[in-house]
């Protein structure tokens, strides 16, 4: 993913990722998906799941090579719009390009948990809204999903979020 890419990402994050995330949040999330895609490695063994003794598949193609395509799709929407690129055009005609992409030419039904290549927009959001962020904003309390943590204090619900707290990529929750 290029840096114009990047900014491409950083403008669909204002229009489709949650309004309580700051500019900071939103960025933190483009920095993960880019570094997902870019580390993505075909053919590697996932295991299993958490409590089942099946093994998955292993990983299929990367969704990398998918992208530039919608990237420069969205961004020759943006120009019949009268702006330089995607990422120039103003919010709103940003949301509508978004809306058409995951509506045409067939709709999107549903976010994948994974990125596939298939939709760019519907893979970005499905890789934040599929996260433990997410589940923690959500529901304003730090649940902690997918992080490994002790049984201590599982008897008790989890603790809020505390106001304007964000939280790093470590996990580490800070103000």
């Amino acid at each position: 993913i290029t840096e114009a890419e990047t900014a491409t990402l950083k403008a669909i994050a204002e229009v489709v990722l949650p309004s309580a995330l700051d500019r900071v949040g939103r960025d933190r999330v483009v920095a993960g998906f880019v570094s997902w895609v870019r580390n993505y490695k075909e053919g590697a063994d996932r295991g299993h799941g958490y409590g089942s003794s099946n093994l998955s598949a292993p990983s299929g193609p990367s969704p990398a090579p998918r992208y530039p395509a919608q990237f420069a799709a969205l961004d020759k929407a943006a120009t019949t719009r009268g702006a330089a690129s995607f990422a120039a055009l103003a919010s709103g005609g940003r949301r509508a390009i978004v809306e058409a992409a995951l509506n045409e030419p067939q709709p999107v039904q549903r976010l994948p948990n994974r990125p596939t290549g298939a939709n760019l927009v519907a893979d970005f959001m499905g890789f934040y809204f599929s996260s433990g962020d997410a589940w923690d904003l959500a529901y304003q309390a730090q649940i902690g999903r997918d992080r490994c943590r002790t049984l201590d204090g599982s008897d008790r619900p989890p603790a809020p979020l505390r106001a304007g707290a964000t939280e790093s990529a470590s996990g580490a929750f800070r103000d």
